[in-house]
């Protein structure tokens, strides 16, 4: 039972960056979003997943690598200027087609 609470709460965790990058993908609207915040949670799954290197702990590296590839996502749009912004969006919308 605890192995599948532990299962379940990375899954949602790794889950719940993809809604916001894809509304970033479709809206390309990142006002709202706050640097502050995503610069820490950047720094966060950075710092788990080295943990979970350091420990030889695999749900901890599949998850937390994958929330910081979707958070550093998240930051990188909200850093970027608007033209190059929407060439990363189109970029990635043409390949979803």
């Amino acid at each position: 039972m605890i192995q599948a609470i532990g299962f379940l709460a990375a899954i949602f965790s790794t889950l719940s960056f993809a809604p916001q990058a894809w509304k970033i993908i479709r809206s390309r609207d990142t006002k709202s979003i706050s640097t502050g915040m995503y610069i820490l949670t950047v720094g966060a799954f950075g710092l788990w997943l080295a943990f979970g290197i350091l420990e030889h702990q695999y749900p901890l590296i599949l998850s937390n690598g994958i929330c910081l590839v979707l958070s550093a996502f998240i930051l990188m749009m909200k850093l970027l200027p608007a033209r190059k912004k929407s060439a990363v969006a189109n970029a990635i919308k043409s390949k979803q087609a």
